[in-house]
């Protein structure tokens, strides 16, 4: 029991050091979850800063995957262009959700918005030496207006779309469509860009936002 404690204490402290060398000068941690990215049953760590940087939608955050290569930390990847600023969700104010670790899959939620809300969840899982958008799956709408969803798998590229019209007489009918989009490359490195990506579904004529 004693060389169990003193083992966990030696990993405590080598990360709690990492830590500190890696952390954003000024920065705080929103939050810090543990579990297995890449497939080698050793458990990555990812945290999320925020950090003192600014810009006109509040502090910007920065996503660090850390990586145990014979018992020293480093980083495996890092970000500052897939968590939203602080001040993004609108009238809600701070977008962020959570991230989780299910299966080997990195799953970040973000949502905002004011009577109109919006939410959505990115799916990424390590591949070709980088963490890659494999799932979006995103809503929107106000009660008594209408309510879209989208469920995009850009693994196989299909992408399915659905809008509930409770408002007929000013948005139509409610709609829905599975359309097949492939191609798209999305990582932690160009997930948010300042122009955001726009699919136009060619049936519904709804244009789908990433």
């Amino acid at each position: 029991m004693k060389t169990i404690f003193c083992f966990l204490s030696i990993i405590f402290s080598t990360f709690c050091f990492a830590q500190k060398e890696f952390q954003p000068a000024g920065s705080t941690i929103i939050e810090s979850v543990d579990g297995d990215l890449d497939g080698d049953k050793i458990p990555e760590k990812v945290i999320i800063y925020n950090t003192k940087d600014t810009t006109d939608f509040g502090n910007i955050r920065e996503i660090q995957i850390l990586k145990n290569f014979n018992g020293k930390w480093k980083i495996l990847e890092k970000s500052r262009n897939t968590i939203l600023e602080s001040n993004s969700g609108g009238m809600m104010g701070d977008p962020y959700g959570d991230t989780k670790i299910e299966k080997g899959i990195l799953i970040i939620s973000q949502y905002g918005g004011s009577s109109w809300k919006w939410g959505y969840t990115d799916k990424y899982r390590f591949q070709n030496g980088h963490f890659e958008l494999i799932g979006y799956d995103s809503t929107y709408g106000k009660p008594e207006e209408y309510f879209s969803s989208v469920e995009f798998n850009l693994s196989t590229g299909q992408l399915n779309f659905e809008k509930e019209v409770e408002n007929t007489a000013e948005y139509g009918k409610s709609k829905k469509e599975t359309y097949i989009k492939k191609g798209l490359k999305i990582d932690l490195q160009n997930r948010n860009q300042k122009e955001q990506r726009k699919i136009t579904l060619p049936k519904t004529k709804e244009d789908v936002y990433l």
